[in-house]
């Protein structure tokens, strides 16, 4: 499983966009900003997504999508995942993931990408779609009704292709 986390802001990404010639598009900004965060994991076989959502981006969410992806995947004996070195995945930074180590380890394994390597993390791609297609120029009033518009998205969506060189690496490893 490749792994990552994600903001949502309820005031939109501003970018480009479709629109008449002589027309101009209209994104309003509620001002003051609210966040949440997804922890989200892409497996390299399927492409299936699971998906944690949170008020902080943290140790606490990370663990929690961590027993997430176990529950999800109960029939395999060992769960791999990729994430990248942020401090609050690594055992060394943070309590709590190594407490859920030392509990789950037999089932949970972590691998660290290296530092600076969004290219090799494919679930980088499906957050860059959702900004892309979600969250720029959004017209949510609510952070709830983002991420009700975000988490109906990614399950109209379905499985992900992964895009990018590391599926050819990957599709070698196998």
């Amino acid at each position: 499983m490749f792994q990552d986390e994600v903001d949502l802001n309820l005031n939109p990404d501003i970018g480009c966009m479709w629109m008449r010639r002589g027309e101009q598009a209209e994104v309003v900004t509620p001002g003051t900003n609210v966040k949440r965060y997804l922890s989200g994991s892409m497996s390299w076989r399927s492409g299936e997504l699971v998906v944690t959502d949170g008020t902080r981006r943290n140790a606490e969410l990370f663990v929690r999508h961590l027993g997430d992806l176990r529950r999800r995947f109960r029939h395999y004996r060992v769960i791999h995942v990729i994430c990248d070195n942020a401090r609050f995945h690594t055992a060394e930074g943070s309590r709590l993931v190594r407490a859920y180590l030392a509990k789950h380890g037999d089932r949970i394994v972590l691998h660290y990408l290296p530092a600076y390597s969004p290219q090799d993390n494919p679930i980088e791609r499906v957050w860059w779609h959702l900004h892309e297609q979600i969250t720029r120029n959004h017209r949510c009033a609510s952070i709830d009704e983002l991420l009700k518009l975000t988490m109906a998205w990614l399950d109209e969506h379905g499985a992900f292709k992964i895009e990018g060189p590391m599926y050819q690496r990957l599709k070698v490893a196998a």
